[in-house]
């Protein structure tokens, strides 16, 4: 195959390589050169260009009568974002109220997603023992 090559998408945190699907097919083709090129670690850019879903997390700070945007971020698995929304809800300091929330959204080829693609699929909140509880959010 290639010789694998640091990934720019995540900082160098994974290495790029050719997939054994891309590499198969590009060989039978003829045209090694141009088969899928991917990340171990990241999702990189190749994938976001094809469409599919994201899960975004976010936690809320609660402050008086509002609250204010706390740690968020993306991932491409529900579980994944579960755990990331789970670690940040609990490294907030124990005096503040936090939520947090779970939104799934879904794009095609090319697309952006917009309000109608989005749907939030999980709320999430600290019980008083410091455990994140997850709630399903009715559709």
């Amino acid at each position: 195959m290639t010789t694998p090559v640091r990934c720019e998408e995540c900082d160098g945190r994974g290495w790029k390589i050719v997939t054994r699907r891309g590499h198969v097919a590009a060989s039978k083709l003829g045209v090694v050169s141009s088969s899928t090129v991917e990340c171990l670690y990241c999702d990189g850019a190749e994938r976001d260009a094809a469409g599919g879903e994201v899960f975004e997390w976010e936690v809320r700070v609660q402050s008086g009568r509002s609250d204010e945007l706390g740690p968020c971020g993306t991932s491409p698995f529900q579980a994944t974002a579960m755990d990331e929304l789970r670690k940040a809800m609990r490294s907030m300091s124990g005096g503040t109220a936090v939520l947090g929330r779970i939104t799934h959204t879904v794009y095609g080829l090319g697309a952006v997603p917009d309000g109608e693609s989005r749907h939030e699929i999980f709320r999430a909140y600290l019980d008083p023992a410091g455990s994140v509880r997850f709630e399903r959010v009715a559709e």
